[in-house]
């Protein structure tokens, strides 16, 4: 079960804003290390996301993301519904795919806080922490929040599959107790 819901406006400066959405993922796969999470990104994290699976995946064709609108708005109920619907088909049709769920950045991008620039250093190896640690010290998952308890909401969605695997099953109970992932970056 995955869901994109609750778009939020940020504002970055004086002129520039952008949109994040909650990504939530219920799953009882065992290629997944947390069973529940929920994680915020934005739509250029899930450009990167594609562009990242499609070099890894050359003979795979990948779903399409909604396109982009510059012209898109919070306000408009329509364009922010789709866009949801779009990014969570996106999502639904990669985690059916055994050879997707292999890499490393999509476990990364659903069940981990880190920024895109970190998921890279992670994946490449090149923090301190492993990526089964990033995403079990991640806040991702499910917690009491000002405006958020469940992650539930009306989403219709069923993508979930049990083939594949990327996380290391030997460091998969091998926790560092107080590792913080902002104080171990490089």
């Amino acid at each position: 079960f995955i869901c994109v819901q609750d778009p939020r406006l940020h504002q970055d400066d004086l002129w520039h804003t952008h949109v994040d959405y909650e990504i939530c993922l219920h799953t009882n796969s065992m290629c997944f290390r947390k069973k529940t999470s929920c994680v915020r990104r934005r739509y250029s994290d899930f450009v990167w996301l594609r562009h990242c699976l499609e070099r890894n995946a050359l003979i795979i064709e990948l779903p399409k993301l909604p396109p982009w609108n510059p012209f898109f708005s919070l306000k408009n109920k329509e364009q922010v519904s789709k866009r949801m619907k779009g990014l969570q088909e996106f999502l639904e049709s990669v985690l059916q795919n055994p050879f997707l769920l292999s890499d490393s950045r999509l476990h990364l991008f659903l069940q981990s806080d880190l920024s895109i620039p970190r998921i890279e250093r992670c994946a490449l190896g090149k923090t301190r922490y492993t990526v089964a640690e990033a995403i079990q010290l991640s806040k991702s998952g499910y917690y009491n929040s000002e405006d958020k308890t469940s992650c539930d909401s009306d989403c219709e969605s069923s993508a979930s599959s049990g083939l594949g695997s990327s996380i290391d099953t030997k460091t998969r109970d091998n926790t560092v107790p107080f590792l913080h992932l902002s104080e171990v970056d490089l």
